[in-house]
């Protein structure tokens, strides 16, 4: 049985190449902050969504050159 973080679509590794990315964009700011204030800022809530489609959508086109 294969672990969640071996599929490339887990919300963990998701989630890990969100943040890379946001940190690297947002010196002067976190990921992890980001999604905590996404609990009571919508303007973070739909951040937050947008930073995790880009990660889905990296991931896969990621997935689409290795083959």
């Amino acid at each position: 049985m294969a672990s969640s973080d071996s599929d490339p679509n887990s919300q963990s590794v998701i989630e890990e190449v969100a943040r890379a990315a946001f940190d690297r964009c947002h010196p002067g700011d976190s990921f992890d902050d980001m999604k905590q204030r996404a609990s009571f800022s919508k303007e973070d809530r739909y951040l937050l969504a947008d930073w995790l489609a880009f990660a889905e959508a990296e991931l896969q086109s990621r997935g689409a050159d290795a083959r």
